[in-house]
């Protein structure tokens, strides 16, 4: 009978128990994919409300333009909360079969860069809203300012690793 190498054996248990741990991010993924199913929902609703509104005929437009600019943020949100989820899982606990190109996540800096791309959409849409609801021009100013510094801040974060 070959003799085993007593002294590895405590340390293969422990790393086994340690590679376990990794079954926590299940935590913030189901967070996550919670989280964007809620936002769903939610915006279903707005979507559903804003069309009844719409043919009650108690607004204009405009007001319909905004209400839905508005829920395509609520949308998007959810799409970064379910890439969130789907990048958790993907990396730290097992491959998911059937998912397009862009969603299969290798590393981290993989779901950062597919989330900055997201949130500079969801921050545009956003600065699209506070300007169809007629914020001042000076609000304005301020708000497409600190968008702008944000978004150069992700893009030079990106080039920088690429």
């Amino acid at each position: 009978m070959p003799e085993t190498d007593q002294s590895t054996r405590p340390a293969r248990r422990r790393a086994g128990s340690i590679s376990l741990t990794r079954f926590l991010v299940l935590i913030p993924a189901l967070g996550m994919l919670l989280g964007a199913v809620t936002l769903t929902v939610v915006g279903a609703i707005e979507v559903g409300q804003t069309i009844l509104n719409a043919f009650s005929g108690h607004a204009e437009a405009k007001d319909f333009v905004i209400a839905f600019v508005e829920i395509a943020d609520v949308f998007l949100l959810a799409v970064v909360l379910f890439i969130i989820a789907i990048g958790l899982y993907e990396l730290f606990i097992d491959e998911i079969p059937g998912l397009p190109e862009w969603l299969v996540f290798d590393s981290l800096d993989d779901l950062k860069s597919q989330l900055i791309g997201v949130v500079v959409v969801v921050l545009g849409v956003f600065f699209l809203g506070r300007a169809l609801h007629g914020d001042t021009a000076l609000n304005l100013l301020y708000l497409g300012g600190g968008i702008a510094a944000v978004t150069a801040a992700l893009s030079l974060f990106l080039r920088s690793k690429h």
